[in-house]
C-alpha cells in the first residue's frame, strides 16, 4: 500500500509539473503571437505615417504657385475689367541700330514675334495696334521674377528703380503719321547693365501688357545677320 501510494504520489507531481510546463510554453507562444501582432501594427502605423508624409508633401508641392512661364518677343495682357481691350491689342517694336529695315519694320503689329533684343544705346521706337491717340506708356524696368506684382503697382513718375518710361502719342503732326512711331527710348550704356527688362504697358495709371526683352552690351550684336537675330531671339528665356 505504501509503495502503491508512494507510486501515485509521484504520478501526481509528475502530472503537476507536466501541466505546469505546458501552461508556460502556451503562455510565451500567445506572447509571440501578441508580438507579432504589435509588430504588425507598427508597421501599419509606419505605412500610416508615410502616407501621411507623402500627401503632406503632395500638399506643399500642391501649394507652392507655379512660376509663371513668360516668353520673350510675346505679349501679355493683364485681366482688368475696367479696360477697354481696344486700349490695346497689338504692338511693333523696332530700333535704329541692329537688323536691318526688314528685320525691323516687316513684322506685323502683333502680341507675338515682337522684336525683343536691343542694344544699350540702340533707340527703341513703338508702334502700337491701339484705338487710343494718347495715354499710353511703356515702363522699362529689371526684369521681375514677381510678374504678378505689376497688377498693384501704382505707375507714376515718382515710382523707384525702374530704368526708363516712354509716352506713346499718335504721331498727328508727322507727315505719315501711320507709319511713324509713337515713341521711342534708349538705355544709357553708363547708367544700366545689359540682360533681361520688362517693357510694361500702362492706361491711366495701371498695367494692360507686359513683354520681357533683353539688352546687348552696347556693339555686342550689331554686326550680326537678320537670321542670327532671329535665333537669339528664338534662343531667348527668361525662366
Amino acid at each position: 500500500m505504501r509503495k502503491s501510494k508512494l507510486v501515485c504520489g509521484l504520478m501526481v507531481i509528475a502530472m503537476t509539473l507536466c501541466l505546469a510546463a505546458c501552461g508556460k510554453t502556451e503562455s510565451g507562444a500567445s506572447g509571440n503571437s501578441g508580438n507579432q501582432d504589435g509588430s504588425g501594427s507598427n508597421v501599419a502605423s509606419s505605412d500610416s505615417g508615410q502616407a501621411g508624409n507623402t500627401e503632406g508633401n503632395g500638399g506643399n508641392a500642391a501649394g507652392v504657385e507655379a512660376k509663371e512661364s513668360m516668353l520673350p518677343g510675346k505679349l501679355y495682357f493683364f485681366n482688368l475689367e475696367d479696360r477697354d481691350p481696344s486700349v490695346l491689342r497689338g504692338v511693333k517694336i523696332c530700333g535704329n541700330v541692329c537688323g536691318s529695315t526688314e528685320f525691323n519694320f516687316s513684322r506685323e503689329k502683333g502680341t507675338d514675334g515682337i522684336r525683343c533684343i536691343f542694344q544699350m544705346n540702340e533707340w527703341v521706337e513703338f508702334y502700337p495696334d491701339t484705338d487710343a491717340t494718347y495715354g499710353i506708356k511703356v515702363w522699362i524696368l529689371e526684369h521681375r521674377e514677381d510678374q504678378k506684382s505689376y497688377e498693384t503697382t501704382q505707375f507714376s513718375d515718382l515710382m523707384p528703380g525702374f530704368a526708363q518710361y516712354c509716352d506713346l502719342r499718335y504721331p498727328e503732326d508727322e507727315e505719315n503719321p501711320d507709319e511713324w512711331q509713337w515713341g521711342a527710348f534708349y538705355l544709357n550704356n553708363d547708367e544700366y547693365k545689359p540682360g533681361y527688362y520688362d517693357f510694361v504697358f500702362v492706361y491711366e495709371g495701371k498695367a494692360i501688357a507686359k513683354m520681357i526683352t533683353y539688352f546687348y552690351a552696347d556693339g555686342e550684336i550689331q554686326n550680326k545677320s537678320d537670321a542670327d537675330l532671329e535665333k537669339l531671339m528664338s534662343g531667348l528665356s527668361a525662366d
